[in-house]
């Protein structure tokens, strides 16, 4: 290695320790009550990040969550909103960066499933969906954009679903499949607009999970056909979105991780 490169490279090392050193560890995690929000904001508090757990109705998950996490030294704290409504969730930004002091890490992982044939969707199915996957994204991380530039650094991560790349016809869960394509989309130009800021923007698109079909006695019999044999584990959600929220991911912006096992390939 010539002497230029080396002084490019001890350059660069500096810099990178300099900005780890200044990293604000605030994160609000929407939908994180229970299943891939609750799993991904205990991580960030296992990763020393004080950390807000959104939830709409679960409030007694809610506060088992939020004592889990501040068993790991971390603050944390549950705040209700129903983010489907903007003025509510332009109030739940605001109330966790007050609450933490700051906010640098927004994570989006609310959204309701649908299954309905597409000519028979009513209208309030279909802005109910989009309103859970899409809308309430949009106006959580509008809201949250200025305290992460103010924090200079960010992340933020969305969840999308596994296919939702693909554009191909649906049977039964169009409006659940627009939504998710459509926060790829989103998050792909809030990726290229923001990484001056320092703030880079993510998707994972899980696939079925182990806890898809939580609420059913039955629920081995509605697994579709896998090809890894078996539903995806939190855990491995979880490292997935640990990937890009992680600090040293300062130059991976706009991707997107599908998390399937193989599913929808």
């Amino acid at each position: 290695m010539n002497d230029i490169m080396q002084r490019v490279l001890k350059s660069s090392l500096r810099w990178h320790e300099s900005t780890k050193l200044m990293v604000m560890k605030k994160a609000l995690v929407t939908g994180s009550a229970k299943g891939i929000g609750r799993a991904i904001a205990l991580e960030l508090a296992q990763q020393g990040f004080d950390i807000v757990f959104h939830y709409n109705s679960s409030v007694d998950a809610a506060e088992e969550a939020r004592k889990e996490a501040a068993q790991f030294g971390v603050k944390a704290i549950a705040l209700q909103a129903d983010i489907t409504q903007p003025e509510q969730a332009v109030a739940l930004v605001e109330q966790s960066a007050t609450e933490l002091d700051g906010l640098s890490v927004v994570v989006n992982s609310v959204g309701n499933y649908l299954s309905q044939r597409t000519s028979q969707m009513t209208t309030n199915e279909w802005h109910s969906v989009i309103d859970s996957n899409l809308n309430s994204a949009f106006y959580i991380t509008q809201a949250a954009i200025p305290h992460l530039k103010a924090a200079q650094w960010g992340r933020i991560l969305n969840v999308a679903a596994a296919s939702a790349q693909n554009l191909t016809a649906r049977d039964l869960n169009t409006a659940y499949i627009v939504a998710k394509t459509g926060i790829i989309i989103y998050t792909k130009s809030l990726a290229k607009e923001l990484i001056t800021d320092n703030i880079t923007a993510n998707v994972i698109s899980p696939g079925i999970a182990e806890n898809s079909f939580e609420y059913d006695d039955d629920w081995e019999d509605c697994l579709p056909t896998l090809p890894a044999g078996r539903p995806a584990h939190l855990s491995e959600i979880v490292h997935a979105a640990w990937f890009f929220l992680n600090p040293e991911s300062d130059y991976i912006t706009g991707q997107v991780l599908e998390v399937s096992g193989a599913w929808s390939l």
